[in-house]
C-alpha cells in the first residue's frame, strides 16, 4: 500500500489536485476569517454577557476541517517537488 496517494497520478492531475486544494484552502481561510470577524463584531455590539456558548463551535470545528485539507495540499505539493515539475 502507497504511503503518498499522489504517487500514482500523471503529472497533469497531480497538478489539478494541488490546485484544487489550495483553491478549497484559500476558501476555508477567507470563510473563517470573515466568521471570526463577525463573531467579533457581533461580541462588540451585544456584548459578552448574553453571548450563546454554542456560538464558539464553529471556531472549534474549523481547525478540525482544515488540518486533512492541508495535509493533503503538503502531500502533493511534496509529490510536485520529488517529480521536479
Amino acid at each position: 500500500m502507497n504511503k503518498n496517494i499522489y504517487e500514482s497520478l500523471t503529472n497533469e492531475e497531480l497538478i489539478k489536485k494541488r490546485n484544487t486544494l489550495k483553491g478549497v484552502s484559500i476558501g476555508f481561510g477567507v470563510v473563517f476569517l470573515l466568521g471570526i470577524i463577525a463573531f467579533i463584531a457581533l461580541l462588540s455590539i451585544k456584548g459578552a454577557k448574553g453571548f450563546p456558548f454554542v456560538a464558539f463551535t464553529p471556531f472549534i470545528v474549523m481547525p478540525v476541517t482544515m488540518l486533512p485539507l492541508l495535509i493533503n495540499l503538503k502531500l502533493a505539493n511534496k509529490e510536485i517537488k520529488s517529480r521536479n515539475l
